[in-house]
């Protein structure tokens, strides 16, 4: 005999309550329902800074230099992170502002970060970041960046803490993994993720799977 189905509810929030506040973040207790119709609570954080009008929190850019007789390269940033306690290793990223568009963000943060200049290619849709702590949301932003262009031969930065590291798109992996050897750093995991998607484009394009008997 097959088992009775379970009634199922679609899951919805029922209420948020404040639990704590400051300038950048805040705390809820979000109370809501599950598949299974029972009532529970979830402690969540979310930004104070996110525009009405916007779906995303944010845009993540990622950067490819391009210059003539040179390897295209990903423009990485490193800085100093409170919460980790270590330098990160990052796409440039940043706020949107008011009445701004994903892809004026994306260039404002790129030329503040970096010092670059670039031309948007691409953009994905909104992309939740921590979804089990946070109703944080990003989109990821393409960017192509011409070297030979007078402006992005020697970028000026407008932050001062932040590091621009310059790494080869076809050995990403491999240099990101050196840089681990070399000092206390922690990388974003969206940078890991495209770091092993690079590796697999450039190295396994045409391989078909053997599976083990």
């Amino acid at each position: 005999m097959s088992s009775p189905k379970k009634a199922t509810t679609e899951p919805h929030v029922i209420k948020e309550e404040l639990i704590a506040s400051g300038k950048w973040v805040k705390l809820e207790k979000t109370t809501y329902v599950d598949p299974s119709g029972s009532t529970r609570t979830w402690e969540t954080a979310k930004r104070t800074a996110r525009v009405a009008d916007s779906a995303a929190d944010g845009v993540s850019i990622i950067a490819l230099l391009k210059r003539t007789l040179h390897k295209d390269c990903v423009v990485m940033v490193k800085q100093f992170r409170p919460p980790m306690e270590c330098n990160t290793l990052e796409f440039p990223a940043g706020l949107i502002d008011d009445n701004e568009s994903v892809e004026t963000a994306a260039l404002r943060e790129l030329k503040e970060k970096t010092g670059y200049k670039g031309e948007v290619v691409g953009i994905t849709p909104v992309t939740c970041l921590d979804p089990g702590l946070s109703n944080c949301t990003t989109q990821m932003v393409m960017v192509h960046i011409n070297g030979d262009d007078s402006e992005n031969i020697n970028p000026t930065q407008q932050l001062e803490f932040v590091e621009v590291i310059l790494l080869p798109l076809d050995e990403f992996q491999q240099k990101i993994d050196e840089l681990l050897q070399k000092e206390k750093i922690v990388v974003d995991s969206k940078v890991y993720i495209y770091a092993m998607g690079m590796s697999q484009a450039f190295f396994k394009p045409r391989e078909l799977p053997v599976l083990k008997q």
